[in-house]
């Protein structure tokens, strides 16, 4: 079978017609006959046929393609970022084409020079956790492209940015544990490089220093927020400090926290509090259930989505817009359960 992209050529050669005949049996033109549209499109699925969408698009005068980029889809936060999104894009006639990063900068910067070639109506991004050059986010405002970032973003490109409120999560979480009566309250965070992860730690400190608590900077460690940081650091942390509690900058690390205190037989929350960030799926299914920081982030994906519609249709775009979060509180920081 031949590699060679079928053409309306192709199909109009096969059925001894003229291409622009088959242009228009297969965009529904009822200057063709029923009987020859009919044909024609029985046609060109048997010859494997598929239309050049951005051809198409060019020739409407509007590019129905979106392009988006997240470090990793398989997250519970940015899939339902996704979702939010297309809830806005797909009424209004756009695709979604998603690209993943895998917190790598050179497959984001791919992932940027592919869909610029593509010619997509706009770019949503999240940077990735390694990105340090930001040429490719100015090469999209270059090339006229609207650009919209969200979650994880660059304050020096100018372009919309939408965040969730990280710095007000972090600061209800810590607010709680030293509420619960907990005194040496650590933090494990993220890259502070990320703005995201920089937030939290803000938000913790101006909770510890509101509340007027110790803090000891060998309770505070930044690295790759995963399972198996949370509980190398946790181990680190209960073994070689005083320490009673822990809010950290991500669900997967506080479940691994959570499991290396178990594993040490130490009671939560009667001895040690702990708290994510996220609100993932699992955090209501672990025992204890893990108190977390509800990012809503299929809104803040609907509102990236309206940011970038906006800015495709040339109308005024809020230059910063910031999501509300909400603390949940659960068994894992909870005394009083």
């Amino acid at each position: 079978m031949s590699t060679n992209r079928i053409t309306i050529k192709d199909i109009a050669k096969k059925l001894d017609c003229t291409p622009s005949t088959v242009s228009r049996a297969l965009a529904g033109n009822t200057r063709v006959s029923l009987k020859t549209r009919n044909l024609v499109k029985k046609t060109a699925v048997e010859m494997g046929y598929r239309p050049n969408a951005i051809a198409s698009a060019l020739r409407k005068g509007k590019v129905d393609t979106i392009g988006m980029i997240v470090p990793r889809i398989n997250r519970y936060f940015f899939s339902n970022v996704i979702s939010g999104v297309e809830d806005i894009l797909n009424p209004a006639g756009y695709n979604l084409v998603i690209c993943q990063s895998n917190e790598n900068e050179y497959k984001e910067q791919k992932a940027v020079q592919t869909l610029l070639q593509n010619q997509v109506g706009g770019i949503l991004i999240s940077l990735s956790v390694e990105t340090n050059n930001y040429e490719h986010l100015n090469s999209i405002i270059a090339s006229g492209t609207p650009l919209v970032q969200f979650d994880r973003v660059n304050l020096n490109i100018e372009s919309p940015i939408v965040i969730n409120n990280n710095f007000e999560g972090a600061y209800l979480a810590t607010e709680y544990l030293i509420k619960q009566g907990y005194k040496n309250i650590g933090h494990f965070g993220g890259n502070p490089k990320i703005m995201a992860y920089s937030e939290r730690y803000n938000g913790y400190i101006k909770a510890m220093n509101t509340y007027n608590m110790n803090i000891n900077d060998k309770l505070i460690k930044f690295d790759t927020i995963t399972q198996e940081t949370g509980s190398s650091e946790l181990i680190r942390f209960f073994n070689d400090n005083e320490i009673d509690a822990l809010f950290c900058s991500s669900d997967f690390a506080a479940l691994g926290a959570l499991e290396a205190l178990n594993k040490m037989k130490v009671d939560i929350p009667s001895e040690f509090g702990i708290i994510g960030f996220a609100n993932e799926p699992f955090t209501k299914l672990i025992s204890p259930k893990l108190s977390s920081v509800e990012q809503n982030s299929f809104k803040l994906g609907r509102t990236a989505a309206i940011a970038l519609l906006n800015s495709i249709d040339n109308k005024p775009v809020e230059t910063n817009q910031t999501v509300d979060v909400e603390f949940i509180p659960r068994q894992s920081s909870n005394k009083s359960i």
